[in-house]
């Protein structure tokens, strides 16, 4: 058993690869690329609201001629 733990120690000691830039910097780009998802859903808030009511704008855009037949309004 010891020396299967001799041998992992020793796997372990293996140079490590070294990152491109920091991790401060990994942290700065999702907080960026974050920010900027953000933005698009914010740039769709409402949206359904919208095509929702743009829908049935049509019908509700004079009551006096489209409700010849008893409508539900």
């Amino acid at each position: 058993m010891t020396s299967s733990l001799s041998n992992l120690f020793a796997a372990a000691e293996e140079p490590l690869r070294e990152l491109p830039m920091s991790p401060y910097a990994f942290g700065a780009i999702a907080f960026i690329a974050f920010l900027a998802l953000l933005g698009v859903l914010w740039g769709f808030r409402g949206t359904a609201q919208k095509l929702a009511a743009g829908s049935h704008h049509g019908e509700h855009s004079n009551h006096s001629t489209h409700n010849t037949q008893g409508g539900h309004h």
